[in-house]
């Protein structure tokens, strides 16, 4: 399967004409008033955004988060400079992507409704892709430019740009990582794809680096790059250069740096390292657990447990196939 929208075409065009909502986004542009709304709102945005993370009804915020993304994206059309919609945005889409439109490709692969899967596919793909394209907005410069250079040596300048990443960009750079990383696992057939996996990892080890010296205030956002690379040690079988007790140690981490109340983390752990290690208990306690864990533990995080233990449902379901 080829991607629709190659990353090295990464620009204003990238995201779809539908965005451009005619007479409406250019009538406020064309006035300073219109710019000088969207900016007071986009901060009312921001101090918003915990009542979605706080809904307990996953049905609700699934039909709620895309008619949210697309006002918001309209904001941006009409201030496109605004930094604080930019961050919504990047953050929103990959959101969206990885908590529901993947899982909706996951419950069509165990119903083994290819069809319905691939849609589902391309949906994640293009969802990531535009998470991907509001990040390298963030990140500015050239960073797009080199990370998706062709040719010999393109490894080496990506790697040159990551590595001039400071405590700044640090949170655009873990989004890319992760838009990049969901892309290319959506897309394990493209090989012009799965070239790109290096550099995914490289840009989650930065982020990392950066974290040792900068720690993040916000917990989930400082396990995120542990969850990431834990998945990434268990993408492939030992046998290939999977490393299960490298993603264990980051698992556990994303645990302690959430107090054990980040239930995905530990459904991630019980998935991807149980499976990996084919030790069907601790696949189990773990699930278990999650399941034994009111998901308003967290309250700030409530959306997020719900969807952990509908996955943690759905994979002890799948207890006798892994095992």
């Amino acid at each position: 399967m080829r991607l629709s929208i190659p990353f090295r075409a990464f620009g204003p065009g990238l995201i779809a004409a539908s965005l451009l909502i005619g007479g409406v986004a250019g009538g406020l542009a064309g006035c300073d008033m219109g710019q000088f709304t969207v900016n007071t709102t986009a901060k009312v945005l921001v101090r918003g955004q915990p009542s979605l993370k706080m809904e307990s009804d996953y049905e609700m915020a699934a039909r709620a988060i895309p008619a949210s993304l697309k006002t918001v994206e309209a904001f941006w059309v009409v201030n496109p400079g605004n930094k604080t919609l930019i961050g919504i945005l990047t953050e929103g889409y990959c959101q969206y992507g990885i908590g529901f439109v993947e899982d909706e490709w996951e419950e069509a692969m165990i119903r083994k409704d290819f069809e319905a899967a691939q849609y589902h596919s391309t949906r994640a793909t293009k969802m990531f892709t535009r998470c991907m394209g509001y990040a390298l907005k963030s990140l500015g410069g050239k960073w797009q430019e080199d990370l998706f250079a062709d040719g010999e040596g393109s490894f080496e300048r990506a790697a040159a740009r990551i590595a001039t990443a400071g405590p700044g960009q640090r949170t655009p750079l873990l989004w890319a990582a992760l838009a990049l990383g969901s892309t290319i696992n959506q897309n394990k057939d493209n090989m012009e794809m799965v070239g790109y996996a290096g550099i995914a990892k490289a840009m989650l080890f930065k982020v990392a680096e950066i974290d040792t010296k900068h720690p993040q205030r916000d917990p989930v956002l400082a396990a995120m790059p542990h969850l990431a690379l834990g998945l990434v040690h268990t993408a492939v079988s030992p046998a290939l250069g999977g490393d299960p007790k490298k993603a264990e140690e980051h698992f556990l981490m994303a645990l302690k740096l959430t107090d054990d109340r980040f239930l995905l983390a530990r459904v991630h752990y019980a998935r991807r390292v149980g499976v990996a290690t084919q030790n069907r208990k601790l696949f189990r306690d773990n699930l278990l657990k999650v399941l034994q864990t009111d998901p308003s533990i967290w309250p700030e995080q409530r959306l997020a447990n719900e969807i952990a233990h509908r996955r943690a449902r759905r994979y002890l379901k799948l207890e006798k196939e892994l095992f």
